[in-house]
């Protein structure tokens, strides 16, 4: 789900805000973007002191399939 809510943000995106959004702890949701971004599905642009988080055209794809998933099941 957290690539389907990077997809969605409209505004810039944060590994602490989106630990709020999703409510789960920063370290966890940072372990996880580091595998993310193994996978090639995110990249961090760093800012200063922040990263701001994006996702790569793979991972536009797979949040998109999610997404598609979980409202085809949600009907």
């Amino acid at each position: 789900m957290m690539l389907v809510n990077l997809r969605n943000s409209k505004n810039e995106m944060y590994a602490s805000s989106l630990a709020k959004m999703i409510d789960c702890t920063y370290s966890h949701v940072v372990k996880i973007l580091q595998e993310m971004q193994k996978a090639e599905l995110v990249e961090f642009d760093k800012q200063g002191r922040l990263k701001l988080l994006k996702l790569t055209k793979k991972g536009e794809n797979v949040a998109e399939y999610i997404d598609r998933i979980r409202t085809t099941l949600k009907s």
